[in-house]
């Protein structure tokens, strides 16, 4: 039964009004409130114009984040390696920086509260249902994937962790962070293929290490689509970045701390030779906290990457940072690449094309709201703009040419308006 617009109640504000798009922009009807003058759909040049500028917004996170992991991945070869620092502990190493990480957010939240704070704090149960079940499912990915590796080893690891980018797009079309499309599927499928031949080598097979790498890959998907869903919902009070990250670091922190309780022996650090007298603790401390800083920058730039682009995205901007990686160490290193290996790169490099000329497409032929200043509206204010209010999530669509004026039709619902 159809129902007034003033009785149709959702978080978000609602479209009233029929409204369309055409080459002039938006068109309304007057029979219902009035939708604001200053506001209107985007052309294609102001869309190609936003299309660039925010690409290169993005390609500077992602720069960011490249730098801070091949920092960190440098840190973390010489820290463990037997032949360097050979501390043995890793996923110890990791709580650590969790907690420096949750120090460093809580500095920026209540020394900037202005820029750092959401409005909104979560809730006890949003808490407990939505930030709980990130964070577990963070560290456990972690756990998982470092524990995969004392009984596999690293190419098998490479190999079966590729699987990921199928998990991530599973999920993202479960929770409906992404429109079902065979030609998504298409694309994932074959930057997947690709980067399995572009890691291929003969390898020994080991069943409990496959199960753990595979658990890890599943649940890295489900962790980065419960991201994005948190990132994106402002009442959560984490849809800010370093909000996400106080908020989800102590309980992530104490997850890996019970799995590395569980599987590496704190006992052997007593009286080692890592904290051999005063100088060696000194040293020792600082190698395990100071690193946090260089994981905080890189999981931030992660968070705002998810936030800007989505999961999968995200999930392929690392891809396409592997792939960068092999291909300046057979270049400037000499590290051997097999036919199989080449193959799979440029398989690899032409998945991550299609995939960036489908998003440039559905960008095109989107409905982007601009303001008077010709800036995309935020999906997630909720302010009302002039007398009427103006929906621009995608949960509402005008109504069909053929239907009755002066209605619309809520995607959330389904109820006519």
């Amino acid at each position: 039964m159809p129902v007034t617009a003033s009785e149709h109640v959702h978080r978000t504000p609602l479209i009233v009004g029929s409204a369309h798009t055409s080459q002039e922009g938006l068109r309304r009807d007057d029979n219902l409130y009035p939708i604001p003058e200053d506001v209107h759909f985007a052309t294609i040049e102001e869309k190609k114009r936003l299309w660039l500028r925010d690409a290169f917004i993005n390609a500077l996170f992602i720069a960011s984040w490249f730098a801070f992991a091949l920092i960190l991945s440098l840190y973390n070869k010489w820290m463990f390696a037997p032949e360097h620092f050979g501390f043995p502990l890793p996923l110890l190493v990791t709580m650590l920086h969790m907690f420096v990480q949750a120090v460093l957010a809580s500095i920026l939240r209540f020394g900037w509260p202005r820029r750092f704070r959401p409005e909104y704090d979560p809730s006890r149960e949003d808490y407990a249902k939505k930030a709980v079940p990130t964070a577990v499912s963070t560290s456990l990915d972690i756990g998982l994937s470092n524990l995969s590796l004392k009984t596999i080893t690293l190419s098998f690891y490479t190999m079966c962790k590729s699987s990921s980018l199928v998990f991530v797009l599973a999920f993202a079309f479960l929770f409906h962070l992404e429109t079902f499309s065979i030609r998504i599927v298409g694309v994932i499928l074959l930057i997947s293929t690709g980067v399995l031949l572009m890691v291929a080598t003969e390898t020994h097979f080991v069943l409990g290490g496959f199960l753990l790498v595979l658990s890890a890959s599943a649940l890295g998907g489900l962790r980065w689509s419960l991201t994005q869903l948190l990132m994106r919902d402002k009442r959560s009070g984490m849809n800010h970045p370093v909000a996400t990250i106080f908020w989800l670091t102590p309980i992530m922190g104490l997850t890996i701390a019970i799995v590395s309780v569980s599987i590496e022996s704190w006992s052997e650090l007593w009286g080692s030779r890592f904290f051999d007298g005063t100088g060696a603790t000194l040293r020792t401390i600082g190698l395990l906290i100071l690193p946090g800083i260089i994981a905080f920058s890189m999981v931030l730039s992660e968070y705002y990457i998810i936030q800007r682009v989505g999961a999968v995205p995200m999930s392929i901007a690392g891809i396409a940072k592997e792939v960068a990686t092999i291909s300046v160490s057979a270049l400037l290193f000499g590290d051997e690449l097999t036919p199989l290996n080449i193959t799979g790169v440029a398989v690899t490099v032409c998945g991550i094309a299609l995939f960036t000329h489908h998003k440039y497409r559905k960008r095109l032929e989107s409905d982007v709201p601009l303001d008077p200043h010709g800036r995309p509206l935020d999906p997630e204010d909720e302010a009302e703009l002039g007398p009427g209010s103006i929906a621009l999530r995608d949960d509402y669509r005008p109504a069909p040419p053929d239907s009755d004026g002066g209605t619309a039709v809520c995607a959330r619902c389904h109820r006519t308006v």
